[in-house]
């Protein structure tokens, strides 16, 4: 797939043109990667009355019908995978490899929403007077959807895949880097299973037009939830308009994710985890290793290990081979953030290991040694191949060092004693922790989202329906109910 030409943006089960477009740009060679339309907040608040009106019988309908909405949905998106995974490599300047994963987890998550509407919707409660008394859920009515860059099909696909098969309607709105992955996609598959009019949205816009689209994406009256996943400092903005209007959010930020590495881990094991965790996809994801702490008592072995493994990514279009794993940064503001960590550290005493060279969006996978608190890429998350690597003494100080940020979001421990593991992961502020594994993991039913600085509430399985849907209470009083006899 090279230049894409999209049908519009998707709204009420039509595809409609806005009065004028803007360009997503292939970030390995600024060509024109689509002419995609720019739509304004007339077009925003059309489509959010769309969901609005098609609520009531999505919500309506039996569950065992949005669930094979959900398999036609996983099926639709296997037979365009191979569009979708040339979309990653051209839109996003994502290694081919990083193609093949989003086109297979997109599946997963579809197939684990429709699992998830078979799970407990409430339960039984006691009751002191004999009322039979019960806690149920329901779907709340339209959820709004904002999605970033970095991986932009499955981090679409998760935050509303869930709300959507517990009965919710959806309007979604894309990042403008990567309008079709992060969105076109979508409503393409959505079309083509028939999903009902309106129950899905997909609302493309420009920089320029962002600010009143997320804006009334949030403020609408008939929103009733907001999914975000993106930089902290947006995130922070969503969260307190959000709770100005009383909306429930589930909001997904940052990272800077530690990676300790002990004494007794398996050393080949842990430089290519470390490899993986702080190379894939240029370093552009939250769970990022962007610490990388190793045990000062086999600190040159695993160095050794893991320069090697650094040493061998190539960096190139990933359109043009497969074998270029370090693709493009997806633009040059992220590119220059990047260059100005790089060039920090190195002038505050910090030595590049392995790489170190920034030409144009392309960046070297990139280990530093030396670093110290007072350097920005210490301090900052980088969101770049970028890996400081950081000597410890005790388990007490490498969990002071990971902790030692305002960010919470992941965390991978290595060790062969499972317990110390435990303990270490016990001890760090990350709403998730993966042993012997690097801090990036994700699975669509298990609770996945941060502490700190790193967001609000959680996605995937039952955690991902309960976000999106309401609390109720409900009895039946059978006699047991003294009511005072002066009334």
């Amino acid at each position: 797939m090279g230049y894409y030409e999209p049908k519009g943006f998707y709204s009420g089960g039509r595809w409609t043109r806005a009065s004028r477009k803007f360009e997503s740009l292939n970030p390995a060679d600024g060509s024109l990667w689509a002419s995609v339309d720019d739509a304004d907040l007339s077009d925003t608040k059309k489509a959010i009355e769309s969901a609005h009106s098609a609520f009531a019988d999505w919500a309506a309908l039996p569950f065992t019908e949005r669930v094979d909405y959900m398999l036609k949905i996983a099926a639709e998106i296997e037979r365009r995978r191979d569009d979708l995974i040339k979309a990653v490599q051209g839109e996003g300047g994502g290694w081919f490899g990083k193609g093949v994963h989003e086109a297979n987890a997109l599946q997963e998550i579809f197939k684990s929403a429709a699992g998830a509407a078979y799970g407990n919707i409430g339960e039984v409660l006691p009751s002191a007077s004999g009322k039979m008394s019960i806690a149920i859920r329901r779907p709340m009515g339209v959820v709004a959807v904002i999605s970033p860059w970095n991986v932009p099909a499955l981090l679409s696909a998760r935050q509303f895949a869930f709300p959507l098969v517990a009965g919710n309607t959806i309007v979604l709105k894309p990042s403008e880097e990567t309008p079709y992955c992060g969105g076109l996609f979508f409503a393409e598959v959505c079309d083509a299973v028939g999903l009902p009019a309106g129950v899905f949205n997909v609302v493309t816009c420009s920089r320029d037009n962002v600010g009143a689209v997320g804006d009334e994406l949030i403020e609408n009256p008939a929103v009733k939830g907001i999914c975000f996943t993106g930089s902290t400092a947006v995130g922070r903005s969503i969260a307190a308009k959000a709770g100005a209007h009383l909306k429930k959010c589930c909001i997904e930020l940052g990272g800077k994710d530690a990676l300790i590495i002990c004494e007794d881990a398996d050393l080949d094991h842990a430089a290519q985890l470390a490899n993986f965790g702080s190379f894939m996809h240029q370093g552009q994801i939250c769970m990022s290793v962007e610490k990388l702490l190793v045990h000062e008592k086999i600190y040159e072995p695993f160095m050794r290990k893991f320069r090697e493994r650094a040493s061998k990514l190539k960096v190139g279009d990933p359109l043009k081979s497969n074998d270029h794993v370090i693709g493009p940064l997806i633009n040059d503001k992220q590119a220059a953030m990047v260059k100005e960590q790089i060039e920090d550290a190195l002038a505050k005493g910090a030595k590049a290991e392995v790489g170190g060279k920034v030409d144009g969006r392309y960046v070297e996978a990139t280990i530093l040694t030396g670093v110290t608190p007072d350097m920005l890429v210490y301090q900052n998350e980088t969101f770049g191949p970028v890996a400081p690597v950081i000597p410890f003494r005790t388990d007490a100080e490498a969990i002071a060092i990971a902790n030692d940020t305002p960010y919470g979001l992941s965390s991978g421990v290595c060790t062969s004693n499972e317990q110390r593991g435990l303990a270490i992961a016990e001890g760090l502020q990350t709403g998730m922790s993966h042993i012997n594994c690097s801090p990036i993991n994700d699975e669509p039913n298990a609770p996945f989202g941060g502490a700190k600085s790193s967001g609000v509430g959680r996605y995937g399985g039952r955690w991902g329906m309960e976000n999106f849907t309401e609390t109720r209470w409900i009895t039946v009083e059978r006699g047991g109910k003294k009511i005072p006899p002066a009334f």
